[in-house]
């Protein structure tokens, strides 16, 4: 089996933007951008979904943090996108539900290779830490986007706490993703679709 890793590069006259992600990694984290709320949470999704991920992001946070979050998804996207390569033998779907104290956050999904998104988590702080809360469903929805995933995010008891929300979210995320990549050990190498692509 090939090693189903990929490193995306993308910059821009707002942003620069590296990522490198290792499917079939251990957790190995190397996370940097300006934003350190971002940063944590970035640390939670690899940790929980084993993940080898490296992020170095720079970008034009003296206006505000949108951009340099939002491309932040869209090159993890495609990361994830090219590792996974052909989907041959994974299982593809994936949920998780996750406990972060009194928060219960859900999140399926399905490397289809078709895009939808679904988001219903109540944020109603405008700020958490140093990042915009109105930017999380951004980075998800790019994610969603330039990996090709139906992404569905619900929180199923919203607690009172902002940040064990998203905390609750991005740990479901990572576990979620770490089923959908997952190798099928009754799949005998097939595409997990009967159109016989994904």
């Amino acid at each position: 089996m090939n090693e189903r890793r990929s490193r995306v590069v993308r910059e821009t006259g707002e942003t620069q933007i590296a990522v490198a992600v290792h499917l079939d990694g251990t957790g190995k984290r190397s996370l940097t951008t300006p934003i350190n709320m971002f940063n944590h949470l970035l640390d939670l999704f690899a940790k929980h979904g084993s993940f080898d991920l490296a992020i170095e992001a720079r970008g034009d946070v003296h206006i505000d943090d949108h951009h340099t979050i939002e491309d932040v998804g869209i090159v993890l996207g495609e990361a994830f996108r090219k590792a996974l390569g052909d989907k041959r033998g994974i299982e593809r779907y994936g949920t998780a539900i996750i406990p972060m104290d009194e928060v219960l956050a859900l999140v399926s999904v399905d490397l289809a290779g078709r895009y939808a998104f679904a988001f219903d988590v109540p944020l109603s702080r405008p700020t958490i830490g140093d990042m915009a809360s109105e930017i999380i469903y951004d980075f998800f929805d790019a994610f969603a986007q330039n990996a090709q995933v139906a992404l569905h995010i619900k929180l199923l008891t919203p607690g009172r706490n902002e940040h064990h929300r998203v905390e609750g979210v991005f740990k479901a995320f990572g576990r979620a993703l770490r089923a959908a990549v997952a190798l099928d050990t009754q799949a005998n190498g097939e595409i997990p679709s009967t159109k016989g692509v994904l």
